[in-house]
C-alpha cells in the first residue's frame, strides 16, 4: 500500500506498491516497476561523475486523477475505477488479511500490468537526478531531501506496507541494497 512521504516540492506525496501481486510502484501520477527503480539506483550508485548524469526510469504517467482510480474502493471491492480498479479486478485484495504480503515474484505480472495501464497512461522516461551535492534528489516533478529519499528506498527494501511475503526480498532488491551500501555517492550516506 502506498504511504505518504515528504517531498520538498509538493509536501506529502503518495509512493509505493499498490497491489501485492505486482511490483509496480506509484509516485503520485507516475507509475514504474520496482525492478526498473532498483536497477536505475544500482547504476546510479556507481556513477563516477560528479554530479552524475540524469538517469531515466521508463514508466508511465496518468495525467487525470480519475484515470488513476480509487485504491481504497478497489481494496474493499466496492469501487473499481480507472487503472487501479482494473488491476484489482485482475488481482483482488486477499480475503484473509494474513495473506496481505507483497509478493516477491510480483515482477512476473509486468506484462499484464502494462496491458492494463496503456488505456489510461502514456509512456514516459521519468528523469531522476541528484541535486545539491547529494542532499536532494528529483524524480520527475518531485524533489526529496536525502533523508526522505532514503525512506523511499527503505520502503522498497522492506516490501512496502505490508512487507515482503515470508520476508523474502527479490534478487533485484538485494542487488540494489548491496550497491547502495557500497556506494561512495553522498546521496546514499547514512543509508542503512
Amino acid at each position: 500500500m502506498p504511504l505518504a512521504f515528504h517531498s520538498l516540492s509538493h509536501g506529502n506525496v503518495a509512493f509505493g506498491f499498490f497491489n501485492i501481486e505486482s511490483d509496480m510502484l506509484l509516485l503520485e501520477k507516475y507509475f514504474f516497476f520496482s525492478t526498473v527503480f532498483c536497477r536505475c539506483l544500482s547504476r546510479y550508485a556507481h556513477q563516477a561523475d560528479n554530479p552524475p548524469p540524469t538517469v531515466f526510469l521508463p514508466g508511465f504517467v496518468i495525467d487525470l486523477p480519475e484515470n488513476i482510480g480509487d485504491l481504497m474502493g478497489a481494496i474493499h471491492g466496492i469501487r473499481y475505477t480507472g487503472f487501479i480498479g482494473d488491476v484489482y479486478r485482475r488481482f483482488p485484495f486477499p480475503g484473509d488479511p494474513r495473506d496481505f504480503r507483497q509478493n516477491p515474484l510480483g515482477a512476473d505480472s509486468q506484462e499484464t500490468l502494462k496491458s492494463l495501464i496503456v488505456p489510461y497512461a502514456r509512456g514516459i522516461d521519468i528523469p531522476m537526478a541528484e541535486r545539491a551535492d547529494g542532499y536532494e534528489i528529483a524524480i520527475g516533478d518531485y524533489r526529496f531531501s536525502r533523508s526522505s529519499f532514503h525512506q523511499l528506498i527503505q520502503y522498497v527494501w522492506k516490501g512496502g506496507y505490508p512487507r515482503w511475503k515470508d520476508n523474502l526480498q527479490p534478487d533485484y532488491v538485494q542487488a540494489m541494497k548491496a550497491s547502495l551500501l557500497q556506494s561512495r555517492r553522498h546521496m546514499f550516506d547514512g543509508l542503512d
